[in-house]
């Protein structure tokens, strides 16, 4: 295996974990936001009040996005081992 090919690897390896991941941390991260500024307005400082809509999201952008997030995933995996025959006679 040449540094071009491994490279490459990293580099598909890299944005589909940046692609799966960006779903759940930018919509935590707004829901997070909202709610901060929620706290802000109303002055209530209670930390259930935090973590409870963060995590409520995160569950359901797993339940929508989660036949998406495996597809992708068994798709980079077939391609990854597909590609071994072809690094191994190299």
């Amino acid at each position: 295996m040449d540094s071009a090919s491994a490279l490459h690897m990293m580099s598909d390896m890299l944005w589909t974990g940046l692609t799966l991941s960006l779903p759940i941390l930018l919509l935590t991260m707004l829901v997070g936001v909202l709610v901060s500024v929620l706290q802000v307005v109303t002055q209530i400082q209670e930390m259930s009040l935090t973590f409870v809509p963060k995590l409520v999201t995160a569950a359901a952008v797993l339940v929508i996005c989660g036949p998406w997030m495996l597809r992708k995933l068994m798709q980079f995996s077939i391609t990854l081992w597909s590609g071994i025959p072809a690094l191994v006679a190299s």
